[in-house]
């Protein structure tokens, strides 16, 4: 059976169709090899600190000469700057705009992380849910402790349709708390899913690339599923940090 299995990867081999799009997604140490340990410096570690020196380099060096002609740097720091700022203030109200440095750090972490899983060879941290997880719950935690501490127990209205006849009240307080829980599990997998599914699709075309038949067809695909991926690097972190900001409207304003 062994050799059958053998005989029949050799065989596929030979057509140029063995591919294995899931494989970079996989965590490997940095240094030499070996099992990957709590304090072990991985590829998730390096892209996670590209991110970070990229945003850093952006925001803090690109706007450190400021000039009435904005530099491209510049530029775009203003650009996010502004408009984060106004997603903050449409969604959460005056009240929200303090909460502005922890959803603008977001959505620059998240947008950049994207970007750089672009690059060829990179490594795409959002794509893993130990990554998007950590958000999400960082988002989901701060909302709540924020909703008690400007609400006290008021902020569990929240969970009270008082406009839904009373007999359906407690049935709709059930379905809104089970949602509420579920915010994290959506918030992460919603992000992580589709960045991940984009990047296969692209390696999927990619091993496609090799027969000689389908490669003009297969190098459109690629570039029209690169084109998609960059759109979709940006809607996600959107996404995200827009539903952060619906849920800080909830923390502040839970009666609305």
């Amino acid at each position: 059976m062994a050799t059958e299995t053998h005989g029949a990867d050799a065989a596929a081999e030979g057509t140029g169709l063995v591919f294995h799009p899931m494989d970079q997604f996989i965590v490997k140490p940095l240094f030499g090899h070996g099992e990957v340990g709590m304090l072990t410096i991985t590829n998730v570690t390096l892209w996670l600190a590209l991110s970070i020196l990229v945003i850093f380099v952006l925001m803090v060096l690109g706007t450190s000469r400021r000039a009435i002609v904005p530099s491209r740097s510049q530029s775009i720091a203003e650009l996010a700057y502004g408009f984060i700022h106004k997603m903050v203030e449409d969604v959460t109200g005056k009240d929200g705009l303090k909460y502005f440095p922890y959803i603008m750090t977001l959505f620059m972490f998240i947008v950049t992380a994207n970007f750089l899983g672009l690059l060829p060879k990179s490594f795409t941290t959002t794509s893993h849910f130990a990554v998007t997880v950590v958000l999400a719950l960082a988002v989901f935690l701060t909302v709540t402790i924020l909703g008690f501490v400007k609400n006290g127990v008021s902020f569990l209205s929240m969970f009270w349709v008082s406009s839904a006849p009373l007999a359906l009240r407690p049935i709709l307080a059930i379905i809104e708390l089970v949602s509420y829980f579920v915010r994290p599990v959506s918030h992460s997998i919603r992000l992580a899913g589709n960045v991940m599914a984009g990047h296969a699709v692209i390696k999927v075309f990619a091993g496609f690339a090799a027969i000689a038949a389908v490669s003009p067809v297969s190098i459109l695909a690629i570039t029209a599923m690169y084109g998609l991926e960059i759109l979709v690097a940006f809607i996600q972190a959107y996404v995200f940090t827009i539903l952060t900001c619906v849920y800080l409207k909830d923390a502040l304003h839970p009666h609305h």
